[in-house]
């Protein structure tokens, strides 16, 4: 089995069709979210990033790849790891949240949720959850789970309890392959996996309210035209990070030499 084909599937080719004509279900069609660079980071080439946390001015990322897979606190300045906690050889690390100042990373297919403490990322818990891992994040309460389908599900943290699954759509019907998510002011967004695309979702109605489009990014906003073979091999776009405090998204992607700061519109 090649490991690359699921949610970490090498095919960056594939877009979605965002569709600006008369809605066929009364779902309006999401708007596009337009967004300033700020600045520009080094990021580390050899991180298959699966997740990003930005919390308390220290930024965390989660990897994937079987045998490759970590946890690790990063300098954001200069990507340096500063810190790195290697996970079981044999699991495929996916994404990452932090909550009540305990960090929680899931795996793809292993059926597994890491569970460490904030201030030493030691591994303290691990719980079972039933699907695939992709992306995780919260909404202060609840745990919220994408398994690459167009399904959320919202889980309680403390014993891992489904508490409700909500279905994303847009005005084209279920929107599927939902990756890395974070949640920013009261809406989720979600990476899609295979396009260039961060989403923006409303949970109250699971309608994509926006997009974000990262076509190109490294070529048009860091003028790094990317080899197109590190875009076969799985290095695309991957990773959202919010700070809160300071209003900036931190994007990045699977493999990628750089991390971009950004401010949405």
């Amino acid at each position: 089995m090649v490991i690359l084909a699921s949610a970490c599937n090498n095919n960056a080719d594939k877009k979605p069709e965002i569709q600006t004509t008369e809605p066929s279900n009364n779902i309006p069609a999401p708007s596009a979210v337009s967004y300033t660079v700020v600045n520009i980071y080094p990021h580390d080439t050899a991180a298959f990033t699966q997740g990003l946390i930005y919390y308390n001015n220290n930024l965390y990322e989660g990897t994937g790849q079987k045998k490759e897979s970590t946890l690790r606190l990063v300098d954001l300045t200069t990507g340096r790891v500063e810190k790195k906690v290697d996970i079981n050889p044999e699991w495929f690390g996916e994404g990452i949240t932090i909550l009540n100042d305990t960090i929680y990373q899931l795996t793809w297919q292993d059926h597994v949720v890491l569970v460490y403490t904030l201030k030493d990322m030691k591994l303290v818990k691990q719980f079972k959850w039933t699907n695939e891992g992709w992306g995780i994040t919260h909404d202060n309460t609840n745990l919220i789970i994408s398994d690459g389908t167009d399904k959320l599900y919202y889980v309680r943290p403390s014993d891992f309890k489904l508490m409700k699954v909500i279905s994303v759509s847009n005005n084209l019907g279920p929107v599927n392959n939902l990756n890395e998510l974070e949640y920013i002011d009261g809406f989720i967004y979600a990476n899609q996996w295979e396009t260039d695309y961060i989403l923006k979702i409303d949970p109250s109605s699971g309608f994509v309210k926006g997009v974000l489009d990262f076509s190109n990014a490294l070529k048009k906003l860091a003028n790094i035209n990317y080899e197109k073979e590190a875009v076969e091999e799985g290095a695309v776009l991957n990773g959202i990070a919010w700070d809160a405090a300071g209003g900036r998204m931190f994007v990045t992607g699977k493999r990628w030499p750089k991390l971009l700061e950004i401010r949405m519109h």
